[in-house]
């Protein structure tokens, strides 16, 4: 079409923008309280946004920020990660479904390396009063003291332990504030979804629709990796 965008993920980026422009937290009284769930999600699935949703519900939080990261400095795969404007898009689509979950561009806006801490000083700075609680899964809980100024992050955030009912608990790390949220496993990966889309197999039921037509429109993953 003569003037279109040659950019086959352009459409479903631009309904991205318009969508998490539009959304709005309810007000509330008193300090807020945030969930900060980050990730590389490439893609997001739906046990991101299961255990996600889980932790905002179980623990009252007003607020629960899906944090698209830029440069993802845990990853050291060897794989180049996709985009950041198509992984934020992906997050989008899949939020369309959870509407308590939003987007967040957070780390994307600011570029270079995606430090947690950053993020968090960058929440305190709009909210001084404002109550951060970091999700990770339980797998993490050991590795936070090796994080990129672990000793402030630590001070400025409770940790919310996304842990498998019946799981044994896990020692926090010294100092920390720990709150442990079980969560109904949901047994997909990132890893394993780009193998299906580089496979031709379905991802119906591991992913929202609203993904899966982004990750077709953006040509994401057939290549494999």
């Amino acid at each position: 079409m003569a003037g279109g965008s040659t950019d086959p993920g352009a459409r479903c980026r631009a309904g991205s923008v318009r969508e998490a422009a539009s959304a709005r937290p309810a007000p509330v009284t008193g300090p807020v309280r945030i969930g900060i769930f980050g990730g590389t999600f490439d893609p997001v699935h739906l046990g991101h946004l299961r255990a996600a949703d889980a932790v905002r519900r179980g623990l009252r939080l007003d607020r629960m920020l899906l944090v698209v990261a830029n440069d993802p400095w845990q990853k050291d795969s060897g794989r180049p990660v996709s985009p950041a404007e198509d992984r934020y898009a992906m997050v989008v689509a899949a939020a369309r479904e959870f509407p308590g979950l939003e987007p967040s561009r957070l780390e994307i806006d600011r570029g270079g390396p995606s430090y947690t801490i950053d993020t968090v000083r960058e929440l305190h700075a709009a909210d001084a009063l404002a109550e951060l609680v970091l999700v990770v899964g339980a797998d993490i809980v050991p590795e936070l003291p090796t994080w990129h100024d672990a000793e402030a992050l630590r001070d400025a955030v409770v940790v919310a332990v996304v842990e498998r009912p019946g799981a044994g608990a896990r020692t926090p790390p010294e100092g920390w504030r720990f709150v442990p949220v079980p969560v109904e496993p949901f047994d997909v990966s990132s890893t394993d979804l780009r193998r299906r889309v580089a496979n031709r197999e379905p991802l119906v039921g591991l992913v929202p629709a609203a993904v899966i037509r982004c990750i077709e429109r953006s040509g994401l993953y057939v290549a494999g990796g």
